[in-house]
């Protein structure tokens, strides 16, 4: 049993780590979003902010939660023994989901930049999308699209 939990400990924290952060980068389009007529406006970066996107995970949170809770559990049934082992166990169990979890979110935060565009039409508008491309303020750019599929490109 010993043997067994690095490898599941590893697994968990690897597993934790999986979210899908291509949907808000600039560079990458959706299957509706292609072959799709788009909306282009022109403007200048006025102001950048380094921001964090929380990610979703493929999982829900419960590789995180599950994967914690079953570690601690297992390191809990290491202590003591009778009465004393059930309650280390239990106290690991939730333990191990607490940290479990709060390891997930962390691992799941994207950099990205908080983009603000003084459009030609002189409004202003934020975009927020992941820090995979260099912008600089003054820089002239391209919005693609609208809304929630609003993406910033360089002009």
């Amino acid at each position: 049993m010993k043997r067994l939990l690095p490898i599941l400990a590893v697994g968990v924290l690897t597993l934790a780590g999986c979210a899908n952060t291509s949907p808000y980068s600039g560079n990458v389009y959706s299957g509706n979003q292609a072959k799709a007529a788009q909306s282009v406006t022109f403007g200048t970066i006025t102001a950048l902010r380094q921001v964090q996107i929380q990610a979703d995970s493929r999982a829900g949170g419960l590789i995180g939660t599950g994967g914690g809770a079953v570690i601690g559990g297992l390191l809990g049934n290491q202590v003591g023994g009778g009465s004393g082992r059930t309650l280390a166990t239990a106290a690991g169990v939730i333990a191990g989901s607490v940290a479990g979890s709060r390891l997930e979110e962390s691992s799941n935060l994207i950099p990205a930049w908080e983009i603000e565009i003084r459009q030609d039409n002189a409004q202003s508008v934020v975009i927020v999308q992941k820090a995979d491309q260099n912008f600089q303020v003054g820089q002239r750019v391209r919005i693609i699209g609208s809304g929630s599929s609003a993406s910033v490109a360089p002009y």
